[in-house]
């Protein structure tokens, strides 16, 4: 390996470490905690043992074995996330239209979900690190809430000026953390050598099988040691699968092992430590240097969880599930940077009520791991799909590598259900509002083009009628946005009603997007001459693509049609759609698909048309 090569590496690697694990590396400030706090397991050495080797073996299983090792492997044209794997498991299943459709639900729902997973996250994370105040000196419990809160609302504030800057620093700071996770380990392991002997599962099976109805009511809190999993294949784009791995078997594994080993070794000395064992195990002139690490990790974490939703709102808006929103960009250099004010402070609001309702780690490690486990479900579905129907594998294949996921994810998934009226409703009923808007503006579109492609006209034979008796041409180009390849478009049609001229040069242009991450520049542009110097152009883009149409009309060039920017007038039509009784959808839907539609941001704006060049021509739908 160069030594280019290999600094690259080292830079990405130090990059994932920051980005990627940030979330799982703040989980041991409350899973051991949550485990031993429940008052179900007994303090005796064979439970302690038995715990943690549970630990070890669901982050050797879900993160080790089905992420690092097989849920990177399905990459779609290099990126990952739950919105990458549904397009590949639904592209899979194309020649079956129901079971693309129901897999087509089941992985949006998924996505509605994460949103319930980024609201809980934050909260969880910095209120765990704040509360470390409680443990230098009790009389600041009652300032954990108001400075948990005054954290939140500065990481909230800084969104808009972007991360570039304080990005850079999130790799060491977050390396720092994990050798100080590290070194608390050991420097309690050194006192209780023998709790290394809980790597061996022997440990965990036995405590299953003397206490099957204890295992399955820990599962819940046992789960939270491996939240944060999903970030690993989310973020595969940033980092690339080696980086990713690496950072995992070199750095975060064993410090994570090291620290939940060293708290058991603290709790089977000190039995009392359970009100706190991450920070117990510090020695006392550590304790502040502790909590502010841990507090600059959490706001780390929750920073590429707030990220994370920026990243999947603007691909959910891409493939036609939520409407259109104001994206702002945040870096010149970097165009994967952004920022949704809406996504934002609709985050920010719902995180506050998060931590006034539940006002404490404890309370809502109840409300957290629901989410990540039902993510974590869909994901092992959807990947099933994926290697038995993309890849071709034999059936028994699939079934083994993917079945013991499955298991294992719904046995999780299950002892989470038993906190559903303890706080797990939470992020259930976010994602159920995420999954509801999504549905309702997917029909709604549906319900509007089929009305629009009813009462359309085919632009081949309206421009034969209109070039008979031709009206009055003018200067300059003429771009027409249309949903529709090859109709009339509206606003087309009110030009030639209200102003009687047509341009010099007239383009139809449809933005087509498409199931895949990214389109190649050579295959972004479509063009076809429909005479009379009108083109009918198509431009392609992807889910993670950032449109912009006057960019790809440059291209049109070598295609003979030549665009000068000063002369060209965008019309864009505006409906305003008018629910109706006895349409598609219920009454209540099509009232919030109108408002929805209201409110979106313009289509100017989302395809980066210059304000002083777009004329908007608006009617009136009914659905």
């Amino acid at each position: 390996m160069s030594k280019s090569s290999s600094s690259s590496l080292a830079a990405l690697t130090l990059g994932a470490i920051g980005v990627v694990y940030g979330d799982i590396g703040t989980s041991v400030l409350y899973a051991v905690k949550e485990v031993f706090g429940s008052g179900h397991v007994a303090f005796t050495a064979a439970n302690v043992y038995g715990i943690l080797s549970l630990f070890f073996w669901t982050l050797t299983t879900i993160v080790s074995l089905k992420y690092v090792l097989l849920v990177l492997r399905a990459d779609n044209h290099g990126e990952g996330g739950l919105v990458a794997m549904l397009a590949l498991a639904s592209q899979a299943v194309k020649d079956k239209p129901r079971l693309r459709a129901t897999l087509l639900l089941v992985g949006i729902f998924g996505t509605a979900i994460f949103y319930g997973d980024g609201v809980i996250t934050p909260a969880i994370s910095v209120l765990s690190a704040v509360e470390g105040l409680e443990v230098i000196d009790p009389a600041f419990k009652r300032a954990v809430i108001p400075v948990t809160l005054l954290i939140l609302l500065v990481l909230f504030w800084v969104q808009k000026r972007g991360t570039a800057g304080i990005g850079k620093f999130f790799g060491p700071v977050t390396l720092l953390w994990f050798l100080a996770l590290a070194l608390l380990g050991i420097h309690q392991i050194a006192a209780y050598p023998g709790i290394l002997w809980a790597v061996s599962p022997h440990h965990a099976l036995g405590f299953i099988w003397h206490n099957p109805g204890t295992t399955f009511i820990i599962l819940g809190a046992v789960v939270l040691c491996v939240t944060g999993a999903e970030a690993l294949y989310a973020d595969l784009g940033h980092f690339g699968k080696k980086p990713i791995r690496l950072a995992w078997f070199a750095v975060v594994m064993p410090a994570l092992t090291l620290n939940y080993f060293g708290q058991g070794a603290l709790l089977l000395r000190e039995p009392q430590a359970v009100k706190n064992p991450f920070y117990l195990m510090a020695p006392e002139w550590a304790l502040i240097p502790l909590v502010l690490l841990a507090t600059a990790a959490s706001v780390i974490a929750s920073q590429a969880l707030i990220t994370g939703a920026f990243s999947v709102t603007k691909q959910v808006i891409q493939l036609g599930y939520l409407p259109r929103l104001s994206i702002l960009h945040t870096s010149e250099r970097d165009t994967g940077q952004i920022y949704i004010p809406m996504v934002n402070w609709g985050l920010f609001a719902t995180i506050v009520l998060a931590v006034v309702l539940f006002r404490s780690s404890s309370n809502l490690a109840a409300a957290y791991g629901i989410a990540v486990t039902l993510d974590m479900l869909i994901t092992t579905i959807l990947t099933f799909f994926v290697i038995r129907f993309r890849w071709n594998y034999p059936l028994a294949l699939c079934l083994a590598a993917t079945g013991i996921f499955f298991v294992v994810d719904l046995a999780f998934f299950a002892s989470n259900l038993m906190k559903l009226f303890d706080g797990g409703w939470f992020p259930l009923l976010i994602g159920a509002v995420v999954f509801t808007l999504m549905l309702t503006w997917k029909d709604g579109r549906q319900l509007l083009n089929d009305k629009l492609r009813a009462d359309l006209l085919q632009l081949p034979t309206f421009l034969e009628a209109v070039f008979v008796m031709p009206p009055a041409r003018v200067e300059g180009t003429a771009v027409f946005l249309t949903a529709e390849k090859g109709a009339v478009p509206n606003a087309m049609l009110h030009n030639l009603k209200h102003n009687k001229v047509l341009h010099a040069q007239n383009l139809f242009v449809t933005v087509i997007n498409h199931e895949v991450p990214w389109v190649a520049l050579e295959q972004r542009i479509e063009i076809e001459s429909l005479g009379h110097q009108c083109w009918q152009v198509m431009i392609h883009y992807g889910f993670k693509d950032d449109p912009d149409v006057p960019k790809a009309l440059q291209a049109l060039a070598a295609h003979g049609c030549h665009i000068e920017e000063m002369s060209t007038s965008y019309f864009l039509s505006r409906d305003t759609v008018i629910p109706t009784i006895g349409g598609g959808m219920s009454p209540w839907r099509e009232k919030l698909f109108a408002q929805m539609h209201r409110n979106a941001s313009g289509a100017a704006d989302f395809l980066k048309l210059p304000n002083n060049a777009v004329v908007e021509l608006g009617s009136k739908i009914e659905i």
